[in-house]
């Protein structure tokens, strides 16, 4: 067997013995010389619990001489209503970059059942856990995403940190609502807009991912926790210095 064909071995060996795996793409806007790094062979020892992979070539970690010279952003799609994974996301995304805070998180809640409608209890315990993280210094600022005017009042009423941002998805308005726009521009909150789908990995195609790369049979046992995407800007130009994502994914064993 060639070296490569005994590394994608080892691999399946690890993946299968993985509880959980934690993906980090590294920046995309350099992915034109991609190359991933992913344990390749199972050691003597306990295999780890969470499998890390990550694309080595371009993660662009950040300098403390640069860090005031960008802003480090991200947006956070949860896919489980368990609300202990913010923290683990954020953390994740500190230490791939390093450094010692966001600058600002918008957060996705989990897709609700058919026929549910998003309320002010859903989005508290979301919102507690980002709350506990700008006290703590691990984030500067946190936004939402598609609240309409009354459950962002709601929300801004109760919130002991209130949400300095509110994405609106293209996809449902052409223009942004009059009263939105009025009370955002009363309470000084920006309103931005985007395009991205209620889930941005959902749980069949990150499977479907899991068959393709190493033809697990027991790929059904996955699913996805979060998925965090992140922009690193340039002040000063505006432009985007590095961006990425990163996915965090659980087996379970049914």
């Amino acid at each position: 067997m060639s070296g490569c064909g005994m590394q994608m071995e080892g691999g399946k060996q690890l993946f299968a013995q993985a509880s959980a795996v934690s993906i980090h793409t590294g920046n995309i806007v350099n992915w034109s010389r991609l190359k991933k790094k992913c344990p390749t062979s199972p050691s003597e020892e306990e295999p780890p619990a969470t499998l890390e992979c990550t694309i080595t070539q371009d993660v662009d970690s950040i300098s403390p001489e640069e860090r005031e010279e960008v802003k480090v952003s991200a947006k956070l799609f949860l896919s489980d209503p368990d609300s202990s994974g913010i923290k683990d996301a954020v953390k994740k995304a500190c230490s791939a970059l390093a450094v010692s805070q966001l600058d600002s998180v918008i957060i996705a809640p989990p897709p609700l059942e058919d026929g549910a409608s998003l309320s002010l209890s859903h989005l508290q315990p979301y919102w507690e856990e980002l709350e506990t993280l700008v006290q703590s210094q691990s984030i500067v600022a946190i936004g939402t995403s598609d609240l309409d005017k009354v459950l962002l009042e709601q929300l801004y009423q109760w919130a002991q940190v209130k949400p300095s941002s509110n994405q609106v998805n293209l996809a449902s308005c052409c223009v942004m609502p009059p009263e939105l726009t009025a009370f955002a521009k009363e309470y000084d909150i920006q309103l931005l807009t985007h395009s991205d789908p209620k889930e941005l990995i959902p749980m069949l195609s990150f499977q479907e991912a899991v068959i393709a790369s190493i033809q697990d049979n027991l790929a059904y046992e996955w699913i996805t926790k979060w998925v965090l995407r992140y922009s690193v800007i340039v002040k000063s130009r505006g432009i985007i210095k590095s961006k990425g994502y990163l996915v965090y994914a659980k087996r379970i064993r049914y």
